[in-house]
C-alpha cells in the first residue's frame, strides 16, 4: 500500500466538537500532520448524544439520526481538511472515525459508539475504517482505552514516561524503557468539571481553571468523592464513562456532604483536584518510576489542572504541544494511527491494556 495518508476523526466524552487531522504516516512513528480543523458540536446534536447516554423514548430512532448526524459533521471537517491541505479525496487511504459512544458495558459484552461510517464514505469518496472498540471487547477485554499503542509509537523514549489523555474523561499510558505498555481509564477529568460550571455559571467549561482558582479545595469533600466509588478501588485494566461519571453521580454525592460552608468555586476547585489525585495515584501505585508525564486532550490547556498535577506528581508535567503535537489534536491523530494499524495488520488491542485474552486488530472497514 503506497498511500500513506490517513484522516483522524474524534468527538469525545465531552461532547463539545469534532477534531480532525490529515496525517502522513510515511515514518510511522513521527507522522507528520498536514492539517487539522476542529468544528463545534451543534447544540441541539450534543443534547441529543448526552440524553442518549440514558435510557428513554424511542431511543432507536433518535439514535440512528444522531449518528447520521454525526456523519454530515465529520464529513464536512474531512471537505474543509481536504481543501486546507490541496489533498484530492483518491490521495488519502482511509479516515478513521471512532464515533460518539453512548453505553459502555464491556463487563456485558457491549460497547456502543454510534457512527454512520457507510454515509461518511458516501459523502467524501474515502473509505472509512470505524467501530474499533468490539474486536477488542468479543475477545474478553474492556474495548478501552484504545490509544496506548499509538502512545508507544509516538512516544517511547529512553526513560520511563507517563501519556495521560484529559478529555471528558481520563485515561493513561504507561511505557517503561523495556517496550512494555500499560494504560487504563483513571476517572473522570473533564466530564464533571464541565458539569459543574455549566449548571452554576451557563459556561461551557472552567477556560484555564480560572472559576475554581477563586476557590480552594477542600480535603473532606474530596476524601468523600474518592471514597464514595468503589469503581476508583478497583485493579486495572478498567474503563469507564458517562454512564458511571454524571450529573447524578456528582448530584447524589454532594448531597450526602454538607456542603453549606463551600462556595460552588470550591467545589468546583475540589472537582479539579479530584481528576489530578486520581491520576497521581495512579501513576503513584503502577508506575512510580515515570520521569515524565506527557499531558494531552482538552484538559492539557486548563493551566489550574497541570499546576495540580505537578504538586501531586513527581514527574516532570507538560504539555505535548511542547513536542510540537498539539494536545487538542492528538486523539485524532490517533485514530487516523488506529486507521493505518488497521491497513497495515498491526495489531493495537493489547491484552497488557484492555485485559483481552489476545492481541486484535482494530476496526471494520467499509471501502468506496
Amino acid at each position: 500500500m503506497s498511500n500513506t495518508l490517513y484522516i483522524g476523526l474524534m468527538s469525545g466524552t465531552s461532547t463539545d466538537g469534532v477534531d480532525a487531522v490529515l496525517a502522513d504516516f510515511s515514518t510511522p512513528r513521527q507522522p507528520r500532520i498536514l492539517g487539522s480543523v476542529s468544528l463545534p458540536m451543534p447544540e441541539s446534536l450534543r443534547q441529543e448524544f448526552l440524553a442518549l447516554n440514558i435510557p428513554g423514548p424511542n431511543e432507536l430512532n433518535r439514535a440512528a439520526l444522531a449518528a447520521n448526524a454525526l456523519a454530515e459533521l465529520y464529513a464536512q471537517a474531512c471537505l474543509e481538511l481536504l481543501s486546507q491541505a490541496d489533498v484530492g479525496p483518491g490521495q488519502v487511504s482511509a479516515i478513521g472515525a471512532h464515533g460518539q459512544t453512548v453505553r459502555h458495558h464491556p463487563s456485558a459484552g457491549y460497547t456502543i459508539q454510534l457512527n454512520a461510517p457507510a454515509l461518511l464514505v458516501q459523502r467524501t469518496g474515502i473509505p472509512v475504517i470505524a467501530d474499533f472498540r468490539s474486536r477488542d471487547v468479543a475477545a474478553g477485554g474492556q474495548g478501552a482505552p484504545l490509544v496506548p499503542a499509538f502512545h508507544h509509537a509516538l512516544f517511547s523514549g529512553e526513560q520511563p514516561r507517563a501519556i495521560l489523555n484529559l478529555g471528558g474523561i481520563a485515561n493513561i499510558t504507561l511505557l517503561d524503557t523495556a517496550g512494555g505498555i500499560r494504560g487504563f481509564d483513571t476517572g473522570p477529568a473533564n466530564v464533571l468539571l464541565d458539569l459543574w460550571v455549566q449548571a452554576k455559571t451557563g459556561r461551557a467549561y472552567d477556560a484555564n481553571g480560572d472559576w475554581a482558582k477563586t476557590g480552594n479545595s477542600n480535603s473532606a469533600l474530596l476524601a468523600h468523592l474518592i471514597n464514595s466509588e468503589p469503581w476508583f478501588r478497583q485493579p486495572p485494566p478498567k474503563s469507564t464513562g458517562r454512564d458511571l461519571f454524571n450529573w447524578d453521580w456528582l448530584s447524589q454525592r454532594l448531597a450526602q456532604f454538607e456542603t453549606q460552608k463551600l462556595s460552588d468555586q470550591d467545589i468546583q476547585a475540589t472537582l479539579q483536584m479530584l481528576t489530578a489525585s486520581t491520576v497521581a495515584q495512579a501513576i503513584h501505585e503502577h508506575a512510580p518510576d515515570s520521569a515524565e508525564l506527557i499531558v494531552c486532550g482538552g484538559g492539557a490547556m486548563n493551566q489550574g489542572l497541570m499546576r495540580d498535577l505537578q504538586s501531586l506528581v513527581k514527574a516532570r508535567v507538560y504539555s505535548s504541544s511542547a513536542l510540537n503535537i498539539p494536545a487538542q489534536m492528538v486523539e485524532a491523530l490517533a485514530f487516523a494511527w488506529l486507521a493505518w494499524a488497521h491497513d497495515y495488520g498491526q495489531a493495537a488491542g493489547l491484552p497488557a491494556v484492555t485485559g483481552a485474552g489476545q492481541a486484535t486488530i482494530l476496526g471494520c472497514k467499509y471501502p468506496i
